[in-house]
Parts: C-alpha cells; sequence; structure tokens
C-alpha cells in the first residue's frame, strides 16, 4: 500500500483518486504508524513551506517520512512535497526544511505573471523510472511561485523554462519528485502515478 500523507494541505483526493484510477493502492493517511507500516510514501501539497513543515512537525509526519527515505521505500513528492526535501526556503523568510537534498527554494524573478499557473512543458535530461512511456517535451500543470536550486545537478532529472529554465523534476535511487501536478495532469500525469505504482511494486 502507498500512503499518502494527509498533514492538512494538498489535493489528496484527486491524488488518491488519480492511483485508484490506474490500478495503484494508495490510500490518505493521518497517522505516523500508517507511514511507517506502508510500502511508499507521497507527500502532496499547496501553499507555503513554512506552513508544510510546521504541519509535518505538529503531526509528527517528519520521522516517519524521514524514515522511509532512509530505508529506501519509494517517496513521490508533488509541489511542495519536493521543495521541502531541500535545505531551506526563502518564502516568507528563511525556513528550514528536510534537508535530504542540499539546495534553496526560491522566488521566480521574471517579466512574466507569477504564479506560474497553466500548462508547461518539461525537458526530460535523465529518464527516470517513472517516466517510462512518456515522451519527452510533454506537458504537465503547474500551480507555483517558487522553485528548487537544487546544489548538486546530478539530482536534476527534467527542467521547464519559464522565463527562466528551472528544475521540475529531481531524482535518486527511491526519491522522485515534481514541481508539477500529475495529478491535474490529465493522462499523461496518470502514466506518471501508473509508473510510480509499478516502480514500488518492483522495489
Amino acid at each position: 500500500m502507498i500512503a499518502i500523507v494527509d498533514y492538512g494541505m494538498g489535493n489528496l483526493r484527486s491524488v488518491e483518486k488519480g492511483f485508484l484510477k490506474v490500478g495503484v493502492d494508495a490510500r490518505v493517511v493521518r497517522e505516523p504508524q500508517a507511514v511507517d507500516d506502508a510500502d511508499a510514501v507521497v507527500l502532496p501539497g499547496v501553499g507555503a513551506f513554512r506552513d508544510c513543515i510546521r504541519n509535518l512537525a505538529q503531526t509528527s509526519m517528519t520521522e516517519s517520512i524521514m524514515r522511509s527515505i532512509q530505508k529506501g521505500k519509494p517517496y513521490l513528492g508533488i509541489c511542495l512535497g519536493l521543495q521541502v526535501l531541500f535545505t531551506e526556503s526563502e518564502e516568507f523568510g528563511i525556513y528550514k526544511g528536510l534537508d535530504v537534498f542540499k539546495g534553496k527554494v526560491v522566488r521566480f524573478k521574471t517579466d512574466l505573471k507569477v504564479p506560474h499557473m497553466g500548462w508547461n512543458n518539461v525537458k526530460i535530461l535523465r529518464r527516470t523510472p517513472i517516466f517510462d512511456g512518456i515522451k519527452d517535451e510533454s506537458f504537465f500543470y503547474f500551480v507555483h511561485s517558487y522553485y528548487v536550486v537544487p546544489d548538486d545537478a546530478a539530482v536534476v532529472s527534467a527542467t521547464t523554462d519559464y522565463g527562466i529554465t528551472f528544475t521540475s523534476m529531481v531524482w535518486k535511487d527511491n526519491i522522485f519528485a515534481t514541481q508539477f501536478h500529475p495529478e491535474k495532469s490529465q493522462e499523461t500525469g496518470l502514466m506518471i502515478l501508473k509508473n510510480f505504482g509499478d516502480f514500488v511494486r518492483k522495489a
């Protein structure tokens, strides 16, 4: 079973429905023990970085998520679920993240409208297992004002252009995380969820 972490932020039901639509057993969970017992973890999220980190701590989810990652269980982060993996964010001040990856989260500095909202194409730099069957430059749905800047370029698996070229997906070992929303990205997004489910079954 895949645990979709409910910490008070995110499109949990749409993520859950997306997984169910492609035949993957994924359930919204609210207890740290359920995360510990799961085969994999999905961390969705929309909103502010500081609120995400605070809510994870208040719901005692931080430790269980980190244990899962350290044990090698597959992890899928979506939007904020990507950003909180990094060292810190400059949103509303400087806030510390989970520091799984070294780097920071910064605001768009562009003449284009912020937040970056809507469909945009994704350039695949490294073809991760969850990109199986997905064409390079496929379109996915984005909603964000901040983006990640990894210290180590080797973790970047895809980029997107929006005034600047920014990291739209990272991948290392068991960790996959996207800035875009697979659950809002129609058939192509559902393929991401199915591929993640396939990866979990094989792990």
